[in-house]
């Protein structure tokens, strides 16, 4: 706790220096009429002033120095020739030649749903062969007479459907 206070009456003591320091400055700025900040830019400025080298752009001296700094007339821009490469530019060309009438003629509404069922369909038709072939292997097992009774039963079935 004596630390805390030593440091305290420290830092106390330094505030007290810097506001004094700040007070001096204030007096001094009072007396000389202006501010220290204004005189330093002004002397900035002047000095600027002193390098600043005269340009005369459309000003015709009559003093023989004076004709010597003189810029020379500047030369307006061609502005046909922009105009015309904004204007060759601006032309369209055409992008398509040939129009594809497959194309401009509207799909049918089902057509997403009958892309996205094909593999599927692709499947089952797959599946359903299968089943084909093997429901004909079991009647001709079943049927061990003759193939030609075979053959009649499923002419039968096929009359039948």
């Amino acid at each position: 706790m004596a630390g805390n206070v030593g440091r305290l009456q420290a830092e106390a003591l330094r505030r007290k220096e810097r506001l004094k320091a700040l007070r001096g400055k204030q007096l001094q700025t009072k007396v000389d009429g202006e501010p220290e900040n204004k005189k330093v830019l002004e002397e900035e400025e002047e000095e600027e002033v002193k390098h600043r080298e005269l340009k005369l752009r459309n000003y015709i001296p009559q003093d023989e120095v004076l004709k010597q700094r003189q810029m020379p007339q500047a030369k307006p821009a061609s502005v046909e020739e922009k105009v015309k490469d904004q204007l060759e530019a601006a032309k369209l060309e055409p992008v398509i030649e040939e129009v594809d009438l497959a194309n401009l003629a509207p799909r049918k509404p089902d057509w997403d749903l009958k892309r996205d069922v094909a593999k599927k369909l692709e499947k089952l038709e797959k599946r359903t062969q299968r089943a084909i072939a093997e429901l004909i292997r079991e009647r001709l097992k079943g049927q061990a007479d003759s193939l030609a009774s075979a053959v009649e039963s499923a002419m039968q079935e096929v009359d039948s459907d």
